[in-house]
């Protein structure tokens, strides 16, 4: 009797134990944000030079390394006489181009050109130890590979803005009236992306652009600027398959929305961005807007 009573009382403890809970208001869920690997390794494209003058030049065992990473013990060009100090902390970045040579869409050249130079990060270092006009450092976070000749920053921490809730992704959204611009490229030159990638766009913020705005992605149907071969007219007749009653242009039919992102990086004519979200896949030459 005893047993049954101790039961019945532990079964209306937990019920209430449950009903509490239930009752209680919950704490709305933190909102997701660019990792690491994001916010330092997606490169950017500035108008302005570089400094230049802190330099990686070498590292341990550098009969047979060729290119240095995470745990690796690399060599810079300062030391004491320039004030480098243990402990100092450095981003670093190389100037890139396209190996490739091939552009996507036929505005692309121009547009990055206009947009300025393409850097990719390479990671972070530490310095450990410094001697007279040398000092070595670690890396403590690696991208890709560093390699001798990259340049060195003094390190500045990168925003990591919020993302919004992605259930409120509007697939037939109006045209905002915001400045349109173009995905003119990404990290490491792709041309298809898709959710977590990153993408250069030429607006920055010369044209209001700032860290945390999103850009909305779509394309138009009927655009023969790809590189790769298009079938005239595509957007309304197709050969052997149909077609509309009459002939319509690219802005006569509703645009097709891709995706959004959100800005982590910007310089006056060019901003990064991080895929949010994305419906299929997003190519260089899509359009952009500010939201």
């Amino acid at each position: 009797m005893r047993a049954r009573l101790a039961g019945l009382s532990l079964v209306v403890f937990l019920s209430a134990a449950v009903s509490s809970a239930q009752n209680a208001q919950q704490a709305p869920p933190a909102l997701a944000q660019p990792d690491r690997t994001s916010v330092y390794c997606s490169g950017f494209i500035t108008d302005q030079k570089v400094p230049d003058g802190i330099q990686l030049i070498s590292g341990e065992q550098s009969n047979y390394k060729i290119t240095f990473s995470r745990g690796d013990k690399v060599y810079i060009n300062r030391g004491q006489d320039k004030g480098v100090r243990v402990g100092d902390r450095f981003s670093v970045v190389r100037p890139t181009t396209d190996p490739n040579q091939v552009p996507w869409f036929k505005w692309q050249t121009k547009l990055m050109k206009a947009m300025g130079t393409a850097y990719s990060d390479e990671g972070h270092v530490r310095v450990v130890n410094v001697q007279p006009k040398v000092s070595i450092a670690e890396v403590t976070f690696s991208c890709g590979y560093m390699q001798r000749g990259d340049i060195l920053q003094p390190y500045q921490d990168r925003p990591a803005p919020p993302y919004k809730d992605p259930t409120a992704f509007d697939h037939f959204a109006p045209v905002s009236g915001k400045p349109v611009a173009m995905v003119v490229g990404g990290t490491d030159f792709a041309q298809a992306y898709g959710r977590n990638q990153s993408i250069y766009v030429n607006l920055g913020n010369k044209q209001g652009v700032k860290v945390g705005d999103y850009f909305r992605i779509f394309r138009y149907q009927g655009s023969m600027a790809e590189t790769v071969p298009q079938t005239k007219d595509y957007q309304y007749t197709m050969y052997g398959f149909g077609s509309a009653p009459q002939r319509y242009a690219w802005n006569d039919l509703p645009r097709e929305i891709l995706g959004e992102g959100i800005v982590i990086n910007v310089s006056s004519n060019s901003s990064t961005a991080v895929i949010t979200f994305s419906t299929i896949e997003i190519y260089a030459g899509d359009y952009v807007e500010i939201e």
